[in-house]
């Protein structure tokens, strides 16, 4: 594999961090900038904004963009908005950062996907899009633990200046070996594509990613809040919650990575049914630390694995929409990112209780099984 596609993975794990990494900061931030929970809590919502607006905006964009300029010019961007982050002392302004370092990293995507599958020898397209994804499971992993122990340590600045230093490797590389003519896509009908999109399989499909997402979200960006302020655990202990967390996702999208092929199956069916019994039994035993760590781990599995099959299904039933599709699959997860943390932020702002965040996605959860009961799609086993 061309070591350019790695240097385009590690980029992706510096935006992937950047996604996430807000959720463990929440409590510093809120303190410093002075600030309800819930308002910091919208961070991993503005970024999810920024998605919404940027991936099919960037996808159209940037598809006649020369490929070095693109991508070095998207990721300069991104650092740039990271040190206005780490340096401001507004709020609404780092609210701003947020909603375009989305943007951008929507662009970074759009062009670095297909360059990375041009650049790879033939027969492992489908391993070079793999280094570029793991970037993003594995920033839950390790990234996202690791900000929040930099966010304990040496305060939350210290996590977006150590997301800006780590796209620098990446981006002198881009301007030294980027390609400047490989990879550039044909032209496309983008009237033809959103026709597809229209399409009810397709439709539904969204719907379900959507709803699993803001599910996911609704917890994840109170998990640091949950596990002080609800198990009483230190403020060191959110790394290792947010680590147990990222290790069920990286688990749970490699397993529907290997058993998925976008078609609704039964496997994925038990595990959109077993969400909200997760989430209820986390809700319901989150102030045990034993039981808080389990099942993070394991909604953590559940919710990226579903997430990820349900995007594979977006693209299985839009063949006819190869630039549309997967940025409208990226938009729907992105409207449940947005959604489920603001209306968590809601409840729990008028409750005073952290835990009505997971049952928020308890309830949020329960919402696609009529839709995947009544078998619209069909099941196979």
């Amino acid at each position: 594999m061309p070591l350019f596609v790695y240097v385009l993975g590690l980029a992706v794990f510096a935006q992937g961090t950047s996604e996430f990494m807000a959720s463990g900061l929440v409590p510093g931030i809120a303190g410093e900038l002075s600030v309800p929970v819930g308002a910091a809590a919208t961070l991993t919502s503005a970024y999810a904004v920024g998605m919404i607006v940027g991936a099919p905006a960037m996808a159209v964009l940037s598809a006649r963009w020369p490929r070095r300029r693109a991508l070095a010019g998207f990721l300069a961007a991104f650092v740039v908005v990271h040190v206005i982050g780490a340096v401001t002392t507004s709020f609404p302004l780092l609210f701003g950062t947020r909603v375009v370092a989305a943007v951008v990293n929507a662009g970074f995507l759009a062009v670095a996907m297909p360059v990375a599958v041009a650049l790879a020898p033939q027969g492992k397209q489908a391993r070079a899009t793999a280094i570029l994804l793991a970037g993003i499971t594995l920033s839950c992993v390790a990234g996202v633990p690791a900000g929040a122990v930099l966010g304990d340590l040496a305060g939350w600045r210290s996590a977006f200046w150590a997301v800006a230093a780590l796209c620098l490797p990446a981006l002198v590389l881009v301007f030294r070996s980027a390609p400047t003519g490989a990879a550039t896509p044909p032209e496309v009908s983008i009237r033809r594509e959103a026709r597809e999109l229209k399409a009810r399989p397709v439709r539904q499909a969204m719907l379900l990613a959507g709803l699993v997402n803001g599910a996911t979200f609704a917890t994840f960006a109170f998990l640091a809040v949950i596990a002080t302020d609800v198990a009483d655990l230190p403020a060191g202990a959110v790394s290792g919650l947010l680590a147990a967390f990222g290790v069920g996702a990286f688990l749970g999208v490699t397993v529907a990575g290997r058993t998925g092929d976008g078609e609704l199956r039964r496997g994925l069916v038990l595990a959109l049914c077993a969400l909200p019994v997760g989430w209820a039994a986390l809700a319901a035993t989150g102030a045990h630390p034993i039981a808080l760590f389990a099942l993070a781990t394991v909604q953590g599995g559940l919710s990226f694995g579903c997430g990820s099959a349900l995007v594979a299904r977006v693209m299985h039933v839009t063949p006819g929409a190869p630039t549309l599709g997967g940025s409208f699959a990226t938009v729907a997860l992105n409207v449940g990112a947005f959604l489920g943390p603001v209306l968590a932020g809601f409840v729990t702002e008028s409750t005073a209780d952290y835990r009505y965040a997971i049952w928020i996605s308890a309830a949020i959860a329960l919402v696609p099984l009529p839709f995947v009961l009544r078998k619209r799609s069909p099941v196979r086993s």
